[in-house]
């Protein structure tokens, strides 16, 4: 399988050419068997492909397939070729997995939409480039990937683009990830000149000899590679994108943020972690970055009363937590809340769009409420996902986030730790706060709306099952305190032993039992007390909310508007930059300088042709009177000029 992986790439391609090409002319049927079927396809390869490098021994478990030499110019080589190790496994599997699972759900959820082979061509494409990014062997097929789904998500974001709404936020995810993108290009044009390749493995054994633990272009390199981060994967300050993606399918809202891309920037900072452990200052502020946003976007999502708002600022808070594990050296940590985070984040936003499906597209949760009793499967899905984020023992969120936590402590930080406990407590609240609002507590579904509640159908529910079920049960693939348990740390591990790198402390340092079950006592504690005040507000006593409300409106006001930051930036940056572009770019150069060269030279070949035309009066005597003239001149001149 090793030859071929590029097979499991290259198949959604397959499907999207397909689909786009020939789609409009197919039956739904002919564009399921198409798009399903390369996705699916492709999940079984990778499936495949992962056993055979499971059963390597550990210290081979590194598959390159160079398919062909691509780039040749100069001093610059790049292959076109494909890696198989236990990181890009890992992601493989949750792409091509969840994304198959994604697949199916959306064949209901968009089984009336009128452009139906468009939807699944998009998601293809989508599921091409995510792969292209996860399993390249050097930056530049990273970088491809990574701008294909840049692509894909503007496409699919603003897929009803006859609507305003969703045709700006599709430009605006646009606009703040080329922002992103610059730096990453930047940083992978210093790899370059530092290593005069931009292949993975050349790059990552020869970091110790052409690199400075600590130096400037240690420094340069990884803070360039990590706005394409920040950007990728909506952390401050280019977070404001991924709410307002929420204007696009429920499907394509679970594909970007549980499965690709926004896991994106994470999957980077692990395969770049030999650059990173030699760039203190950079992991620092890896780790800044992703406990502010943690806290920040949890705030946010306190007071949203659109159910897939809610998951959104929840997914912006879960890939802070992510990169505050990277920040601390905590890669596998983070690599195992990818994991889990995509099992249950995916099944949250498909059990929101089995919701607004039965709701005939309504997305507030204050005109829900009840619905427990009319869609029992999306109820229990949704409740044990809920559980998983939560972080409640046992199930997936809470191991995954708890070894974050421990890890962060464990390295120091325990300021940092602080703001993820925090965090956590508050995700508790506002996920549970969802769950009340949606499914308990007596209905506020309006009638017209109730005449049409119903159960989705099982083509919808079942890939619900199947990620809750995930979600329940994945954790225990990291498993805690006991000794050689931790069944992801010791296949992730080999991976991030850098040997002779300034390796962060959080997977090195001393183990502490207790102090670690302390830990876990703490989230879990922190946990119940979020979710027993969500019961409180919402359910107990729903009138203390609306007092609080009116006692702390001003502070309310502010959270619930996001802070006023897509305000500050319009200020700051939008209006400025239209002006400019109208005044100056504008006005000025386009229409004074450009227009008036290219009008200018228009004119003077106006004025000259209107003085020359009158030499063309069109009699004969005129013509022959300048003949004479001309030849009398001309003799004049031979006759002077002689003398």
């Amino acid at each position: 399988m090793g030859d071929f992986l590029w097979v499991i790439v290259l198949l959604p391609l397959i499907g999207a050419i397909a689909t786009g090409l020939f789609g409009q002319k197919m039956s739904k049927a002919g564009v399921n068997f198409w798009a399903l079927g390369s996705t699916g396809l492709s999940f079984l390869l990778a499936v495949i492909a992962f056993i055979e490098l499971v059963l390597r021994p550990a210290s081979e478990r590194v598959i390159v397939n160079t398919v062909y030499s691509w780039i040749a110019a100069g001093d610059l080589n790049v292959n076109a070729g494909f890696l198989l190790d236990p990181l890009s496994g890992i992601w493989l599997l949750i792409v091509t997995g969840v994304g198959f699972l994604i697949h199916i759900y959306s064949t209901g959820y968009m089984s009336h939409d009128h452009s139906y082979w468009r939807f699944f061509c998009y998601l293809n494409l989508f599921m091409f480039s995510m792969l292209m990014l996860v399993m390249g062997d050097n930056y530049l097929l990273m970088f491809i990937g990574w701008e294909g789904v840049g692509l894909c998500s503007y496409l699919l974001i603003g897929y009803d683009y006859h609507r305003d709404a969703a045709a700006t936020a599709g430009k605006k995810a646009f606009v703040m990830n080329r922002i992103g993108d610059f730096g990453f290009m930047l940083g992978m044009f210093l790899i370059f000149v530092t290593f005069g390749t931009l292949d993975y493995q050349t790059v990552f054994n020869n970091a110790h000899d052409k690199l400075a633990v600590g130096g400037a272009v240690a420094t340069a390199i990884t803070l360039l590679l990590f706005v394409g981060a920040v950007g990728k994967s909506a952390q401050i300050p280019l977070y404001t994108w991924l709410p307002d993606a929420m204007e696009g399918p429920t499907p394509v809202s679970a594909l970007i943020h549980a499965a690709t891309m926004v896991t994106a920037g994470v999957y980077m900072v692990c395969r770049s972690s030999v650059l990173f452990d030699m760039a203190p200052t950079s992991m620092a502020v890896v780790a800044v970055i992703g406990a502010a946003t943690a806290i920040f976007a949890a705030t946010i999502g306190l007071f949203q009363k659109d159910i897939k708002k809610v998951l959104a600022y929840s997914t912006v808070s879960q890939l802070g937590y992510m990169f505050m594990a990277c920040g601390v050296g905590a890669y596998v940590a983070a690599a195992f809340h990818v994991m889990t985070h995509a099992f249950f984040k995916a099944c949250l936003f498909l059990g929101s769009g089995s919701v607004i499906h039965a709701m005939s597209g309504e997305q507030n949760m204050e005109k829900m409420g009840g619905l427990k009793k009319h869609m029992p499967k999306t109820y229990w899905t949704f409740l044990i996902s809920t559980l998983a984020i939560a972080g409640i023992f046992p199930f997936a969120g809470f191991f995954s986030k708890d070894e974050i936590l421990y890890k962060t402590y464990a390295s120091g930080n325990i300021v940092l730790w602080g703001i993820g406990a925090v965090a956590a407590g508050i995700t508790a609240f506002y996920m549970f706060r969802a769950v009340f609002m949606t499914f308990h507590g007596t209905s506020r579904v309006e009638p017209e709306a109730m005449k049409h509640l119903h159960e989705s159908p099982n083509v919808m529910t079942t890939p619900l099952i199947i990620l809750a079920g995930l979600a329940a049960v994945g954790g225990f693939l990291g498993v805690p305190i006991i000794e050689g348990w931790n069944i992801l740390h010791n296949f992730l591990g080999p991976v991030f032993e850098h040997g002779g790198t300034a390796h962060g402390p959080a997977e090195h340092g001393e183990h502490h039992l207790t102090t670690e079950l302390m830990l876990m006592g703490v989230s879990i504690g922190i946990a119940v007390v979020g979710i027993a005040k969500a019961y409180i507000a919402y359910i107990k006593h729903p009138e203390i909310t609306e007092k609080l409300y009116k006692m702390f409106k001003p502070i309310h006001t502010v959270i619930y508007n996001k802070y006023y930051v897509d305000e500050l930036y319009d200020i700051l940056i939008v209006k400025p930059t239209v002006a400019t572009s109208r005044w100056v770019l504008h006005k000025l150069v386009d229409e004074i300088i450009i227009d008036g060269i290219v009008n200018g030279v228009g004119d003077f070949f106006v004025t000259l042709s209107s003085m020359v035309k009158k030499f063309q009066s069109g009699l004969l005597r005129d013509y022959a009177l300048t003949m004479m003239l001309g030849a009398l001149l001309f003799v004049s001149f031979y006759l002077w000029g002689g003398k």
